[in-house]
């Protein structure tokens, strides 16, 4: 893909993300298969080279504590986009920060909308279908009884392969460095 774009996301491995994922197989199968995630920085073209990229990325991580976040309702973006998501309740102010202070150099983008920490369930292709989608979430999320905490810890670079399909480049640590010095 020429002129690829990057993101930076934390993986929700936990209970929450197997549940995420199995709800998005069931609410729009069509889409390829796309690990639950936590998004840090929203998809966009590098102002440089990868190399770079990641050299900001470990030095401004491995300065950056982990920390938690406990997620809250079941939402939609919907009319700005056919999102289906879940907020973050608690913690989404580190969420914010960590995203502030890397949206610079290399990684500086103007996004598109102002940026909300959460977990996407789906993303649909018309309103009409996101709005149900939202009333199948919010019924199922409610039902589950797992923990709604997510550590992050570690944040994984990742580039767009194809429209809609990515492929993992790094992992990106928090609080401690790549590399032994």
């Amino acid at each position: 893909m020429q002129n690829p774009r990057y993101a930076l996301v934390a993986y929700v491995s936990n209970a929450v993300g197997e549940f995420v994922e199995n709800l998005r197989r069931e609410l729009h199968p069509d889409l390829p298969h796309l690990p639950a995630h936590l998004t840090i920085l929203p998809p966009r073209h590098l102002q440089g080279s990868e190399l770079s990229a990641l050299e900001l990325l470990e030095d401004t991580c491995s300065r950056a504590e982990p920390f938690e976040i406990i997620l809250g309702e079941t939402e939609t973006f919907v009319p700005v986009t056919p999102t289906v998501f879940i907020g973050v309740d608690h913690g989404a102010n580190r969420m914010h920060e960590l995203h502030e202070r890397l949206n610079r150099e290399v990684l500086r983008c103007v996004e598109e909308w102002p940026y909300m920490p959460h977990l996407t369930i789906a993303k649909m292709t018309t309103e009409a279908l996101a709005e149900a989608a939202y009333i199948t979430a919010r019924d199922r999320w409610a039902e589950f009884h797992g923990s709604r905490r997510i550590q992050v810890q570690d944040l994984t670079f990742v580039r767009e392969r194809e429209r809609d399909r990515w492929v993992d480049l790094a992992e990106v640590p928090l609080g401690r460095s790549l590399v032994k010095r």
